[in-house]
């Protein structure tokens, strides 16, 4: 079976503009004292490392917000730092994540030099219309411009679309993905437009502001998606994530294998198995909160919960049918201590199976691309 890794989750909660798809813990402030936030992160960091030993980290991801904002100077302390506390990889996976305005790009050397070694930009569109839609700060042409900088500066990167987009079609989607493929490197991040509460656009979406593809375009529009990927030897490894074989994200996979990563900054997750027991960790949501935790001398975690066997059984589960490899028979074992036919719903395998959504030999439990398509609804069947 394949290892899980390590990862550790860095997140700069701070934004120029809060795009309004965006339901992550982002927030815009006019001045940003960074001397405090790296003092800060770098305790996180060290409290951490007092709870887990000298684990071997296989990823570092700086997420957001936008990570491309703060300094070159602070993603190299905390790679130093991770690098004091714990055993970093040589081969480490080290991304940042960026968006394509000029004077962001900018600062790819400088975090090159820092030790990032992987770049993943919020492209989302690669049409001006759409892109102004979507709140987003730059042009199609800024896009283009940022990820020829990334490619020139970082041996891999990749970049996010978003799809089923207002008036969106088929043969436009279609030739989009064509101009993608000419731009991309080895990793291709896609994911469909959803409406999610507490958005600027569920509120513009209830007042009918505009209207999404229907289910059943959207469906074509992921189907398009997953076979012109397939067909240029970009698969999709999860739902919404293709690469070139041996270019997926490590990062990433260490979250849908069900392994440990630590996670630091306002809002940041983090699952660690601690004395053998898997814990679920959650830091302070808001940045002022969580910033006055942290130099008070205490630390800025909200919430260390041990997950019983039924919880780390979804979560496994919710997490692991997203990859197309699936769930090795020997995480069930690992985890739960039993296998994955002692725990599934018999009756809902049964008919997953038969309904071609699933598949479980000697080996793994799949879900198949029908299945991944609608994976809510076969959670729903396997958790009975």
């Amino acid at each position: 079976m394949t290892d899980a890794g390590f990862g550790i989750y860095v997140h700069w909660p701070f934004c120029l503009k809060k795009c309004p798809y965006c339901d992550f813990n982002s927030h815009v402030r006019v001045e940003i004292d960074e001397a405090r936030w790296r003092r800060a992160l770098l305790a996180e960091l060290d409290h951490y490392a007092g709870l887990t030993g000298r684990r071997r980290v296989t990823s570092i991801f700086f997420g957001g917000g936008t990570p491309s904002l703060m300094a070159p100077a602070t993603a190299g302390a905390v790679i130093e730092r991770i690098a004091r506390n714990w055993d970093l990889d040589a081969d480490a996976e080290i991304t940042l994540e960026a968006n394509p305005t000029s004077v962001e790009a900018e600062r790819f050397a400088g975090f090159r030099s820092a030790g990032v070694n992987r770049a993943s930009l919020g492209i989302q569109a690669l049409d001006d219309r759409d892109l102004r839609f979507l709140g987003r700060a730059h042009s199609a042409g800024e896009a283009r411009a940022a990820i020829a900088l990334a490619a020139r500066h970082f041996a891999r990167w990749s970049f996010d679309l978003i799809y089923a987009r207002p008036n969106q079609t088929l043969e436009g989607w279609a030739a989009e993905l064509d101009q993608a493929l000419d731009l991309a490197g080895d990793h291709l991040s896609v994911y469909q437009l959803t409406i999610e509460p507490g958005t600027a656009f569920h509120t513009a979406h209830a007042r009918g502001d505009f209207i999404l593809p229907d289910d059943d375009l959207a469906g074509a529009l992921f189907e398009l998606t997953q076979d012109r990927l397939a067909q240029a030897d970009m698969p999709a490894y999860e739902i919404s994530n293709h690469a070139r074989p041996g270019q997926a994200s490590r990062h990433n996979l260490t979250y849908w294998r069900y392994g440990d990563y630590v996670g630091v900054g306002p809002g940041a997750h983090g699952r660690l198995t601690l004395d053998g027991i898997k814990h679920a960790t959650r830091q302070k949501k808001a940045p002022e909160s969580w910033l006055d935790a942290v130099e008070s001398g205490s630390h800025g975690t909200e919430e260390t919960l041990p997950l019983d066997p039924e919880a780390r059984f979804e979560e496994m589960l919710m997490m692991g049918l997203r990859l197309a490899e699936g769930i090795p028979r020997r995480r069930f074992m690992d985890e739960l201590g039993r296998p994955p036919e002692a725990v599934l719903d018999a009756e809902g395998l049964a008919r997953l199976i038969e309904g071609g959504f699933v598949t479980l030999d000697q080996e793994r439990l799949m879900a198949t691309p029908a299945g991944r398509q609608r994976l809510n609804a076969v959670l729903g069947l396997l958790l009975g």
